[in-house]
């Protein structure tokens, strides 16, 4: 699985937050007409941040790192031409970049700038978004 299908004219995009099936931006990849194809996983070497709780951010870090963790991302099948577009929508401080899924193929991702997790919670030992929306809803 390469970024790029068979099929030049879709991308494959993993995103890991709001852009999610059942989540706030999920119509942005719908409205432009994209594929939900499989859950997976990042290989072990991403950090994760909740930015004030509405979405998260996810960094690429050196292998061995620590902390670093596998996120739990959501691979869809994207026509090229409304990439822009949903991209576009996205919150400010996240760009597209390549992501290392877990099993070795390297797909576009939705990954965080640098600057955007200053000063932000650190959510990497959740693995995921849900997971840790999940952690909220579960508190006392």
């Amino acid at each position: 699985m390469s970024g790029m299908t068979e099929n030049s004219q879709t991308v494959r995009l993993a995103v890991n937050g709001t852009l999610m099936r059942g989540l706030e931006l999920e119509g942005n990849l719908l409205e432009v007409g994209a594929r939900f194809l499989c859950e997976a996983r990042t290989e072990n070497c991403y950090r994760l941040w909740s930015i004030q709780d509405v979405h998260p951010a996810m960094i690429r870090v050196s292998p061995g790192t620590e902390p670093s963790t596998q996120v739990d991302v959501e691979v869809w099948e994207v026509p090229a031409a409304g990439l822009a577009s949903v991209l576009l929508k996205e919150p400010e401080g996240l760009t597209v970049g390549k992501v290392t899924l877990e099993d070795g193929q390297t797909v576009l991702g939705v990954v965080g700038e640098p600057a955007l997790v200053q000063g932000m919670r650190e959510i990497t030992a959740y693995g995921g978004w849900r997971s840790y929306l999940k952690s909220l809803r579960d508190r006392p």
